[in-house]
Parts: structure tokens; sequence; C-alpha cells
């Protein structure tokens, strides 16, 4: 079967390796930036892929089955509806939009056009992701007692969204899917705007987390972007092991800590097996499948719709809050 051709819109820091995996799996067929140094590196790096800074061109290309959507934030809704609009499916990069009426409405174009609309939530398709996946349903942590996410960097290009809209996302959507929790909600969120420039650079929130056996599951989220070391961690803790992904350490991201039998205090590390295939590869590979077969996504417009609802409620419960203050609202 052939594969699906695919035009990549923003070929930026993060939309450059896209192109590189949409380009090895033999999908790529062109691709789209305002920056013609950029367009003119890729169209070296790739021969043969249109390299053009006209989205109308690439709409309007009946060769191309879908867009890749990876460029500012804001610009996701109007881009990702432009190009439903032209029926081309979507693979738009997080967050969906930044409304939740926004992601409704392209959900429905989506959904009326018959289209495939995809948000890159990359974790879910994180193998050592999906293995902790696995260990929660099969009982190797117990009963779960509480699941918290700290992802922490130095990002020095502040623009106008917060630090909660740029890495909140991976931990809203990671800690859904490995509750398997599609009603998470936000009991207290706290924002400290360190620069006096109106964005909150770090930030936590309190969630929980309804499952669909009746159990209610807390956790916490904590965002920032003003730590010089960089951390990516996610703590699991159950009744029997505590589950830790690391995702800045180089091997053994996973690791399953548990008491021996011995106790005093001494610590049983297990090191579970998981694929060391890249994450992305994986979500493009997902992506064409979808194209192909007309599957919904695993991250599909509902799952990204649960994203952007609570960080829309955050916003609003952080908005008009005194600058360089601690916040806190329940």
């Amino acid at each position: 079967m052939e594969l699906p051709k695919v035009a990549v819109i923003g070929c930026g820091a993060w939309g450059k390796n896209l192109v590189r995996n949409f380009a090895h799996l033999g999908a790529l067929a062109a691709v789209c930036d305002s920056d013609r140094v950029k367009l003119e590196r890729i169209a070296r790096e790739n021969r043969g892929v249109r390299a053009t800074d006209s989205l109308d061109s690439i709409l309007q290309d009946p060769s191309v089955s879908a867009v890749v959507i990876a460029t500012p934030s804001d610009t996701h809704f109007a881009l990702a509806k432009e190009s439903l609009l032209a029926d081309k499916h979507v693979y738009v990069e997080k967050p969906l939009a930044r409304d939740v009426k926004q992601a409704e409405e392209l959900d429905e174009i989506a959904t009326e056009r018959n289209l495939v609309l995809m948000v890159g939530h990359l974790l879910l398709y994180h193998p050592a992701v999906n293995c902790l996946k696995e260990l929660i349903a099969s009982g190797e942590l117990g009963d779960l007692l509480f699941i918290k996410s700290d992802r922490m960097n130095f990002n020095s290009s502040r623009l106008h969204w917060s630090v909660l809209w740029d890495l909140a996302p991976h931990d809203i959507s990671m800690m859904s899917y490995l509750l398997d929790c599609s009603g998470a909600e936000v009991s207290r969120v706290g924002g400290w705007d360190t620069q006096a420039d109106g964005l909150v650079d770090v930030a936590y929130l309190d969630l929980v987390f309804p499952c669909s056996d009746g159990k209610v599951i807390p956790g916490q989220i904590r965002n920032s972007w003003i730590d010089p070391q960089k951390l990516v961690r996610l703590t699991v803790n159950g009744s029997l092991k505590t589950a830790v992904l690391n995702d800045t350490d180089k091997e053994n991201k996973l690791t399953l800590h548990s008491q021996t039998r011995q106790g005093q205090g001494r610590m049983l590390i297990e090191y579970p097996y998981y694929s060391d295939s890249e994450p992305l590869l994986l979500e493009c590979e997902h992506f064409l499948q979808c194209l192909s077969t007309g599957e919904r996504p695993r991250t599909d417009a509902n799952n990204a719709y649960q994203v952007v609802r609570i960080l829309a409620d955050v916003e609003k419960r952080l908005s008009g809050r005194p600058p360089k203050a601690a916040l806190a609202a329940r």
C-alpha cells in the first residue's frame, strides 16, 4: 500500500524533528515555513521534497493528503481549521487550541468531513510510558496512592504563553492516559510570575483523577522555566511498588522501587524492559497508519480537549492576580 504524503508546516526546533521522521518513513512530500534559510537547508537535506513559504500552495496540492502543524501554539487553531476545511487530514502539535470551544470546533469539522485529527501528545507513544501503563493495569504496583510529574528546565525564550501551556499538556495527557481517566479535575493551582512580565513561569497543579473502578487518585504537576537543571520525572506510588520514570536518564528510564522482605528501609530496584524505539517515530507511524486505515488516533481531539479544558480553567483561576507573588486558588 502506498504511503499517504504529508507536508510539515513549521520547520523550527521541533518541526525539524517531524521533518526528519516523516522523511525517514518515506511520507514527506513538502515543507512550509516563512524562513527561507530553514527551507533551503531542508531542501538540501531532503532531495525531492518541495520547500515553500506558501501555505495555500500546500493546501491546494492534491498529492498532499495531510498537514503536520509545528508552529507557535497561538496559531494552531487557525492553521488546523484552514487545513481541515481544505480537506486535509491534520496532525497538530500540542496544545490543539487555547480555548475549549476552538477544540470542539476542530473536532466537529474533522468528524463532519471524515478527516483524521491527531494531536502531538508525544508521551502517549513513549515505550517506557506504555510499559508503565501495562504494569499499572496488571496490578504490579498494587493499589495506586499518588501520582506526580515534575517537568522543569531553563527557558530564556519567553513568549506570550505561560509555563503551563508550554509544559503541562505533556503531564496532563500522560497521567490521564496511565490512569485511564478522561475526567481529571484541578483542586488547587499556584503560580509565580518571577520576572514581572505577566507570564507565570513557575507553577503547580493539584489534581484528582476519578477512575473507572470508582477510585479517585490524587496527583500533582510541577512546572518551571527557571530551573538550571533539567528534570523530567514521573512518580507513581502504589501500595506494593513505586514506579519512577526519569526521562532525563539515557538508560533505565523506568525503575520500580519496593522494600525488601527484610524491610528495615532497604529498597529493591527493578528495571523493566521496554523498546528503545524513538517515541516521535512511533507517533509519526501511528498517524500514517490512521490515514491508511481511518482509525481514530490514540491522541485524538477528545484526548486533546481534556487538556485544553483543564488549562483554560487554570488560566482563569490565575488571571488578574498580583505578579511576582505566590498565587493559590481552590
